[in-house]
């Protein structure tokens, strides 16, 4: 784990084959975009497709279909890579998007397969914060996947005590490492933001100065990441930081 923080920290490409697990396609992108190229022998797992089953959802992105919705992001995904320069090995669990909380145990299953059938030696993911129940169920489920290996993590997003949306930077925690991004590497990851047309006006909430990096924490999933209101909880989904833990409870329990 060391090995590949410091290679993060100093531009240069480290000796472990590493795992990146994310929700959504672009979360790489948000995450380490301009890192990416670091990581030789990476595998790049997308937990969902990006695309809710909702019609309105589709609509709103201006799809008629979710399958044309999830299409236009795995296009997107393409793009954003051939801009980084990076062809990674690609594993797509196929979830649907706000739906990884209710597959837990298959997802963990499945990511222990991959990380043994490549080889992964060290795994980079979400932060559990509560930004997103997709995020905080990838989060869970590399934990439970990952066995001995290292677990790193990246700052996503999650909410301050008003609600607020706060991105970019990490709940209190372990010591993280803090890559301030080159102008060309700005440019790069601005270019790869780009790509992601569907998802712009998310997009435009992050900066691209900087990826922060960090050891996960020995998480309880169990007990909510914040005091009070979870930023999910402000979207008004059905989800809520009490029913995400009664489904980490029941795939703990292999339900």
């Amino acid at each position: 784990m060391e090995a590949v923080l410091r290679g993060l920290a100093g531009r240069r490409p480290g000796g472990a084959r590493v795992a990146v697990v994310v929700a959504h396609p672009d979360d790489e992108t948000i995450a380490a975009g301009a890192s990416l190229h670091l990581l030789p022998g990476l595998l790049l797992v997308h937990v969902t497709d990006g695309a809710p089953r909702a019609l309105a959802d589709a609509a709103v992105a201006g799809f008629d279909a979710p399958t044309d919705y999830a299409a236009a992001r795995r296009g997107e995904l393409t793009a954003a890579l051939e801009t980084a320069g990076v062809a990674p090995d690609l594993a797509e669990l196929g979830v649907a998007d706000q739906e990884a909380s209710f597959h837990m145990p298959a997802l963990t299953r499945a990511l222990s397969r991959l990380f043994n059938a490549y080889g992964i030696e060290a795994v980079l993911t979400h932060a559990y914060e509560g930004g997103h129940p997709d995020h905080d169920a990838t989060a869970f489920a590399v934990h439970a996947a990952a066995g001995r290996r290292p677990v790193l993590e990246f700052a996503g997003y999650h909410a301050d005590p008003a609600g607020a949306l706060l991105t970019g930077r990490f709940l209190p925690g372990p010591p993280s490492t803090v890559v301030a991004l080159t102008e060309a590497e700005r440019a790069r990851k601005r270019a790869m933001f780009d790509c992601f047309r569907t998802q712009a006006r998310t997009l435009s909430a992050f900066g691209t100065d900087q990826e922060a990096f960090r050891p996960a924490p020995a998480y309880d999933f169990t007990a909510p990441p914040v005091p009070g209101r979870l930023n999910y909880e402000h979207w008004g989904w059905s989800m809520t930081g009490a029913r995400w833990r009664a489904l980490v409870q029941a795939a703990r329990c292999g339900a």
